[in-house]
């Protein structure tokens, strides 16, 4: 380590401190150079250079150079400001100054990762050192705002990521709002008949959850529900709930289906989406046996009395509770919260979408899910396994990676295709004794126990053919073919293109993200990836926070992922939501926005571009006025004030442009 004194007679004294990051700096920006830069800027009364500048020995430093009164400003020149700004402040303040009056210079993401040439480098390096020296001479000591945090928690979500999160908060002692969009909780769980690799019964794993979470006195279940409006900032969150009507009163039904015995349809006329259309329910039904809340709901679409007003509602004669009302209508809840965990999870990929399988044109080609509902006992068939003219199959043929690892729809490996296909070939060759054919592009078993189920299944005698299918047809070429669905595929373990008859086809869909995806990361003010899946505020350090402080994610709405795997991260998010309402006051930013009241002319454009809401009007001043508890400090407001009466604290006009002034004027 190199020390450099250089001490000025302005109060103003920065030191700057250098940091090889190992070799990720190093190897590519000459540190030493950029040291001996750094010490002829106007005000630097010291710089340093170290191996890790973010280690506990690298902190100590600073915080020794603050407390011996040697600098009064900081500027660490390292990676990036979201990994380790905090960690830096700390170390200001431990030495007894102001953590504001600390600037960062990503030297790393923005120059060494970058830019291949030494010299460059190290000139870029230099720029962006010179551009933080002129930025914290002008930096004032800022404190940050305590506000204090709602102990309520909001799980948005019904599925095995929202039960888990909701019931351990509520184990907690919080008060837990769980609210889903569907009728009944469960989510995608509640249709699968086994899980792998133990092939439990997922229901009986599943519905004592859901049971738990109906009977549990700090959960608030609203099903059939949307969240529709988020406003607040963390530990202090308003957020409305449409609850829609089911036209059955919850606290009044008993779940008898003597309604849907009475309605005016004999038998069922409609698709039921919970097993996949392969069966009819009536206007008025129960979602599965073991929904939760066992409540009947009415289907304003298909209803005759909701649609003409023309029944003569046997239903609503049949109930005994007189629990049908037809009169209900959307109604609003507005409830507070300290923190909220979305655990929204995954819609199945569209099989129609790829034309050469076939789904849609060949009624003996399925999807994974429409398999997972008539091997159960309670789907449509009664677990028993059939084509659509009602016999069984003797030859299946199950092809992996349907919308994944796809360049034309998802380049992604959505995780659990290879485990849930094997699961289903066990399952169709014990109910069925066909032979069974996995035509998979590379094996993915890397969870515990999946391995030993994958050399089960070669026990077994499943078929196993590694290759892309090109396409399923009913084209005929010899007699083996006839009145058979053919798949074309290639075979690279043996080098050749195959051609495999077989009765039915499975086509094991991957996960994608919600359609409406984008429009819920807007409402909670969170990013989505390229794909659509929410955005975690860091991959590994991070991965069910979100850059919006207090929203948390859980499960299938962050990535794919299989059910151990989002049970896991809905401990997580609720363990997080739990430490950040324990607290019972979260610290809030200083960089917020304020008024320059003198160059304020009360136009009012900041009103309306404040995505939170923080800015309000004085009537008797004619000026605006910030909020600071509710600002978030994203700058909207400042951008686009035209007179230029909006500041923000940590980027005022003046410090801006002197950054800018040492980028242009050191390189």
């Amino acid at each position: 380590m190199s020390t450099v004194d250089n001490q000025g007679k302005s109060d103003v004294k920065i030191g700057v401190y250098i940091c090889h990051c190992g070799v990720n700096i190093a190897h590519t920006v000459d540190v030493f150079e950029a040291a001996e830069f750094a010490k002829k800027l106007p005000h630097v009364t010291l710089t340093k250079e170290y191996k890790f500048m973010c280690s506990d020995p690298g902190q100590e430093i600073i915080a020794a150079d603050v407390s011996s009164g040697r600098v009064n400003r900081v500027v660490v020149a390292s990676c990036s400001p979201l990994m380790h700004e905090a960690t830096f402040r700390r170390a200001v303040a431990k030495g007894g100054g102001n953590p504001f009056m600390f600037q960062m210079a990503n030297i790393r993401e923005h120059v060494s990762w970058v830019t291949a040439d030494k010299k460059e480098a190290t000139e870029k390096a230099k720029a962006l050192i010179a551009a933080a020296v002129e930025r914290v001479a002008l930096h004032e000591p800022l404190e940050m705002t305590q506000v204090p945090v709602n102990p309520n928690v909001l799980v948005v979500g019904g599925g095995i990521a929202g039960i888990h999160a909701a019931l351990t908060a509520a184990d907690a002692g919080k008060k837990v709002y769980l609210v889903e969009r569907e009728p009944t909780i469960g989510g995608h769980m509640a249709k699968f008949d086994k899980t792998f690799p133990t092939l439990d019964c997922s229901a009986c794993i599943l519905t004592p959850k859901m049971s738990a979470v109906r009977a549990h006195p700090n959960i608030t279940l609203w099903t059939y529900s949307e969240v529709v409006e988020v406003d607040g900032f963390v530990g202090n969150f308003k957020v409305k709930v449409k609850r829609k009507p089911r036209y059955v009163d919850e606290n009044l039904c008993v779940g008898c289906s003597e309604c849907i015995e009475a309605c005016i349809f004999k038998k069922g006329k409609f698709p039921d989406e919970f097993n996949q259309g392969l069966s009819k329910r009536k206007p008025v039904y129960i979602p599965f046996p073991q929904a939760t809340p066992l409540v009947a709901v009415i289907d304003p679409e298909t209803c005759v009395e909701l649609k003409t007003g023309k029944c003569k509602k046997p239903c609503a004669d049949a109930c005994e509770p007189n629990a049908i009302d037809f009169t209900q209508t959307d109604t609003i809840e507005e409830i507070d919260v300290g923190a909220i965990i979305l655990g929204t999870g995954f819609k199945t990929f569209d099989a129609a979408r790829i034309f050469r399988y076939g789904y849609g044109r060949y009624p003996n080609v399925m999807t994974s899910l429409e398999v997972e509902r008539m091997v159960n006992a309670a789907g449509p068939t009664s677990g028993e396994v059939q084509l659509r003219d009602g016999s069984q199959p003797k030859s299946v043929g199950i092809i992996h990676c349907v919308g994944s690892r796809d360049n034309k729809f998802n380049k992604y490996c959505s995780r659990v295709c290879c485990m849930y296909s094997l699961k289903l070939a066990h399952l169709l060759k014990e109910r069925t004794g066909a032979t069974i054919y996995n035509f998979y592009i590379d094996m993915r078993t890397p969870g515990k126990g999946y391995e030993e189920f994958y050399d089960r299944l070669l026990n077994e005698k499943v078929h196993f053919i590694r290759g892309r299918v090109a396409e399923v047809t009913d084209w005929a070429l010899e007699p083996a073919e006839e009145n058979k669905l053919v798949i074309r595929a290639e075979d690279t373990l043996v080098g050749a293109v195959r051609r495999v008859p077989v009765d039915m086809v499975v086509l094991s869909v991957g996960m994608e993200a919600h359609d409406d995806a984008d429009d819920v990361g807007r409402m909670f003010n969170i990013s989505c990836t390229k794909e659509g899946w929410f955005l975690e505020r860091h991959p590994k350090l991070a991965p069910v926070s979100t850059f919006t402080d207090g929203v948390f994610l859980a499960g299938a709405c962050q990535g794919p992922k299989d059910i151990p795997d989002t049970v896991a991260q809905a401990g997580a998010a609720a363990a997080e939501a739990l430490a950040l309402i324990d607290q019972g006051h979260v610290e809030l930013e200083p960089n917020t926005a304020f008024v320059r009241e003198e160059l304020c002319s009360g136009c009012k454009t900041c009103l309306s571009l404040c995505p939170y809401s923080a800015i309000g009007f004085n009537a008797e001043k004619k000026v605006a006025e910030v909020n600071g508890a509710i600002c978030k400090g994203c700058g909207t407001c400042v951008a686009a004030c035209p007179s230029g009466a909006l500041q923000q604290n940590l980027f005022t006009d003046e410090q801006i442009f002197r950054e800018i002034k040492g980028v242009v004027s050191y390189v």
